[in-house]
């Protein structure tokens, strides 16, 4: 099994797609994860310095902004067909609300499927704050109840949804484990989404506990026969970052942080 490795475009939308694409291979990422450009001419950019750094892509959908449920899951159609269309190796979906009901939300699983198919690419739900998957409990119930349904592991967020380190969560994480098909590797703690800084002594047992899930999930694909793993390495920037007060200047380096998660990564894993 291969196992590939994405930088996040969140964070660096300010520099331009061939300056970061050159920062990402230099980096030694194979991808980069990123969202539906805002228009044409981006969109140009992007497939182009993409194409011309040899890098994949992993799409990106975030844009679940309307409350209204009927608003909500045409734009949730159309912007999964137009990531489609840039033909990623996967798209990463923050499916759904908290708020919508076990119904509402299995429709907007069974739309993404229809979507998947038709298109050959798949999609991961991402386990992710405000959205369907926001919690462990409920993530359990709508898995069993939607076996189809493959996700993104972003447990930082379970952890700060149930502040906790998933300690009474055993069952639900390894079936959580079994469906995963990218990791987004940010270690939370019971606080937060986000450690200030994965380095740091201070988060040992957060950033082991974040590996021994990972490496389930890595055992759990090699033993599945599956061809690739991928893995965005996605602490994010101020505000996600802590920062220092009255500066609003980040605590520690977005970019750094990353890249060590990536190379982490690949010593643990080692692609053969």
């Amino acid at each position: 099994m291969k196992i590939k490795y994405c930088c996040p475009r969140w964070g660096a939308e300010q520099i331009s797609w061939n300056e970061f694409c050159s920062m990402v291979k230099n980096a030694g990422y194979d991808g980069v994860e990123a969202g539906m450009p805002i228009n044409e001419i981006e969109k140009i950019q992007m497939g182009d310095a993409l194409k011309q750094h040899d890098l994949l892509l992993v799409g990106q959908y975030y844009q679940s902004f309307e409350k209204d449920f009927t608003q909500h899951s045409e734009s949730f159609k159309k912007y999964l067909y137009k990531l489609a269309s840039l033909n990623p190796v996967l798209i990463d979906s923050q499916t759904g609300k908290d708020y919508y009901t076990a119904e509402q939300n299995r429709k907007l699983f069974e739309m993404a499927e229809v979507i998947s198919n038709e298109t050959g690419i798949t999609i991961a739900h991402e386990t992710h704050r405000n959205k369907a998957l926001f919690a462990v409990h409920i993530a359990k119930e709508l898995l069993i109840a939607n076996p189809e349904i493959v996700i993104t592991a972003d447990f930082s967020h379970w952890c700060n949804v149930s502040e906790s380190l998933l300690e009474d969560h055993h069952d639900a994480i390894e079936l959580a484990i079994s469906r995963t098909v990218h990791i987004h590797a940010r270690v939370g703690y019971s606080q937060s989404a986000q450690v200030s800084d994965p380095r740091s002594p201070q988060w040992t047992t957060e950033l082991q506990t974040h590996l021994n899930w990972w490496d389930a999930i890595v055992k759990y694909r090699r033993s599945e026969g599956a061809d690739l793993l991928t893995i965005t390495p996605e602490f994010g920037p101020f505000p996600y970052m802590p920062a220092i007060p009255y500066t609003a200047m980040p605590i520690a380096n977005q970019w750094d942080i990353n890249v060590y998660m990536m190379n982490l990564l690949k010593q643990r894993y080692p692609n053969n």
